[in-house]
């Protein structure tokens, strides 16, 4: 089984990239994020149309959205509202025959590390919180997470630790966070196990860049966790990069498993 997660920033704006993806990777389960579209103008048809026909999303209008496409049939669909706002950051469901996959979009955080100043640092930092105490107290088993969590926590995901510690995505109070939900709520960081830990390892490049390959100030804001039980399958990890090069890309870039 081949699971990918993007964010894709729009997928109205850029189904044909979604499709491609799909086709070109033979992917099994896709998790998208910024779907950035209400419910009732979901691609679902587009989607079908290509082969995958089973579907799993909760939008809304211009932001944020959370998606699961597949090939193979979903159940036990369900989401959680989390730091008491209803803004569409995550939705799961149950893969036939196989794992449960939570697909996240956690809140950026806005540009000032201070929650006192800064109100939208503050609800990241919630909702971080209360997903540790969620997976602490419900320790997952043969489950997937993934998605754009919006934080690189580790020096090799950045471009340069030290210019970006203070700069949101890369702070000390949000990598411990991370890394403490990884270590509390029962998972393994599958993508960094793949690759080791003295890889540079990106899955976004900004806008703001007029050549992001050559300046390649890039971070791995992009996630793919397991439960121990099933970090071990893992078979296959690829980034595919060069989705940032296509025409109207996405800032970020697709993340691949093969389990």
């Amino acid at each position: 089984m081949r699971i990918a997660t993007w964010n894709i920033n729009s997928v109205r704006l850029r189904i044909d990239l979604v499709t491609k993806l799909l086709n070109e990777s033979d992917i099994d389960v896709l998790c998208l994020q910024e779907t950035k579209t209400e419910d009732k103008f979901f691609p679902s048809a587009a989607l079908a149309d290509a082969g995958w026909n089973h579907h799993a999303f909760r939008g809304e209008k211009s932001y944020n959205g959370v998606a699961i496409i597949s090939r193979l049939p979903l159940g036990q669909i369900h989401h959680k509202d989390w730091a008491e706002k209803i803004d569409c950051r995550h939705i799961c469901a149950q893969i036939e025959n196989g794992p449960s996959i939570h697909n996240f979009y956690v809140p950026a955080g806005g540009d000032v590390p201070d929650r006192e100043e800064n109100p939208k640092f503050g609800h990241k930092l919630d909702f971080l919180s209360e997903m540790t105490h969620h997976f602490t107290d419900q320790r997952p088993q043969n489950a997937i997470l993934v998605g754009d969590l919006n934080i690189a926590p580790l020096a090799e995901d950045v471009w340069s630790s030290k210019q970006l510690l203070k700069v949101v995505s890369h702070t000390p109070v949000e990598t411990e966070a991370l890394k403490r939900l990884i270590s509390d709520g029962g998972w393994v960081d599958v993508v960094r196990e793949h690759f080791g830990a003295d890889e540079k390892l990106y899955s976004w490049w900004s806008y703001r860049a007029r050549d992001w390959a050559t300046s390649n100030r890039g971070r791995r804001l992009d996630h793919i966790w397991m439960s121990h039980d099933l970090a071990p399958s893992v078979k296959m990890v690829d980034i595919r990069t060069d989705y940032r090069g296509a025409e109207k890309p996405s800032d970020h870039v697709p993340m691949i498993v093969e389990v």
